[in-house]
């Protein structure tokens, strides 16, 4: 059994998230983050004690906040608040995406800012680890008061009711009871937002690696100059990703005789932009994935419920407010369109026999008989357009609700789906971009590409053969897709 990942409310990380959501790492709860849970409970105990007026606690929600609820009631608040906002609709969230959630939820309850009894935490990851994962429907967040309506789905299960309540017992976990402010503490909270963020900042990153693969090869298959990328062009303008795209496609040209084959009388002065200002293109793209990455982690450490249970005092605020994470998925949106868009213009260029520098007509062996590659470059097309109609940003959408109590809203959710929608598309686009361009290098032997690329061609052609003559392609396009986001032909550090 791997070692299990310790939660304490504080050292959460992108790389664990993606063990426990992916890989069912076993979960642990630090046991000083239990001392700081049950200091919270008695701040709350003791401030209802005194009978102080504690949002969410002995008054109503959102805009009936100024209903009084009396002490006798407390209870039947809580559980009200859960059966009211499961009321979420669409297709359920995959389960590393809900594992991801609860793992976060977890998290940030064993903060101490909560208020809530250790009992809750400890359930989330009895249920992790008992592989007892809820149905949550996709859709119905706005991101504040943070994804009440996912969590609420979650902390449905919890209580033992809603379709997933039985496998509580059948797991031997028991429901809770929920007592004063914790069911108020469980929904407020970015955690299935911040989830769905923190799974796409590692799966972009992987692409990101793997797109200068792919560019790569593009580049030997159309005999292009890695010169570009000498770094001291990229010192004198020194954006650290710029540099270290320009690092790794050098690292990936290395050694190459099909660069060697034409370093002499080629009447080329410069390739195009889509090959030579790749490391300034996806450089950027780069420093957009590194502002998502500082936001999501800092968020997966984050108290973001409300009120928040600080030195002994219980305090109103907006912490749930997903606006950061938002941003952030939609910054990811932005620059995974950008690299979309970029592959496929290299992707044109390799099929294109006016831009090929002697390659067939569509990659064809037999231009005019055949097809070629001529389809799977207007499938890419196709998918670029859908990234850019998708890149539109959704965390300027605002909705007001509740009764334009919360009448700015982030829309987190929504900007995952986008998030998540486009980086499938991506990931399709280059992986057709590689399998053209393995196409092109095929037809250069026996000329030999940089080690690197000659890496990444035996992985191609280790799934999936040449193109003799045609056959439909879909499926080799999804077989190499599945592989870039599975990290088969990710290059390593970049």
């Amino acid at each position: 059994m791997s070692t299990p990942i310790t939660l304490d409310g504080q050292s959460l990380s992108i790389a664990d998230v993606v063990a426990v959501a992916r890989r069912a790492a076993p979960v642990a709860i630090a046991p000083h983050a239990l001392v700081s849970v049950g200091a919270s409970r008695q701040a709350v105990e003791a401030a209802v004690a005194r009978g102080d007026t504690i949002y969410g606690v002995n008054t109503g929600f959102g805009k009936l906040a100024h209903v009084r609820i009396k002490p006798d009631q407390a209870r039947e608040l809580q559980l009200n608040l859960i059966r009211s906002h499961a009321s979420g609709v669409g297709e359920p969230l995959p389960v590393d995406a809900v594992r991801a959630m609860m793992l976060l939820r977890a998290n940030v309850l064993l903060r101490g800012t909560s208020g809530v009894r250790a009992i809750l935490p400890e359930l989330i990851v009895g249920m992790l680890n008992a592989q007892v994962h809820p149905r949550v429907p996709s859709q119905g967040s706005v991101g504040a008061s943070g994804d009440l309506a996912p969590l609420a789905h979650l902390a449905l299960a919890m209580i033992g009711e809603g379709e997933d309540g039985p496998t509580l017992r059948a797991k031997r976990l028991q429901p809770i009871t929920l007592e004063a402010k914790e069911g108020l503490a469980f929904v407020n909270g970015t955690q299935a937002q911040t989830g769905l963020a923190a799974l796409l900042v590692h799966d972009a990153w992987v692409l990101w690696r793997t797109a200068h693969a792919a560019a790569a090869m593009s580049l030997e298959a159309v005999r292009g100059t890695p010169a570009p990328f000498d770094p001291r062009i990229h010192d004198a303008r020194p954006h650290a990703y710029q540099q270290r795209s320009a690092a790794l496609l050098r690292t990936l040209l290395a050694d190459s005789e099909i660069r060697e084959s034409h370093r002499e009388n080629d009447p080329r002065v410069q390739d195009a932009y889509s090959l030579r200002c790749t490391p300034q293109v996806l450089g950027a793209v780069g420093e957009g994935l590194a502002f998502a990455e500082r936001l999501v982690t800092t968020e997966l450490n984050s108290a973001t419920d409300n009120p928040l249970v600080i030195d002994g005092e219980v305090l109103s605020g907006g912490n749930f407010h997903g606006q950061p994470i938002a941003l952030a998925l939609d910054v990811m949106g932005i620059v995974l369109a950008t690299l979309a868009g970029l592959a496929e213009r290299r992707l044109e260029r390799v099929v294109n026999p006016d831009l090929s520098s002697g390659l067939p007509a569509f990659l064809a062996r037999d231009p005019g008989l055949e097809s070629g590659f001529m389809t799977p470059q207007i499938a890419a097309a196709a998918l670029v357009a859908e990234c850019r109609v998708l890149a539109t940003p959704a965390s300027v959408q605002s909705v007001p609700t509740e009764g334009n109590q919360e009448d700015v809203v982030p829309m987190g959710m929504t900007a995952a789906w986008k998030a998540g929608r486009i980086l499938a598309n991506a990931a399709r686009i280059v992986a057709i971009e590689l399998l053209a361009a393995a196409q092109g290098l095929d037809f250069l032997r026996p000329l030999k590409p940089g080690r690197g690329v000659g890496g990444t061609l035996a992985a191609v052609r280790a799934l999936v053969p040449p193109l003799e003559r045609d056959r439909p392609l879909s499926r080799d396009i999804e077989r190499i897709a599945e592989g870039v986001g599975g990290g088969t032909f990710d290059p390593g550090p970049g």
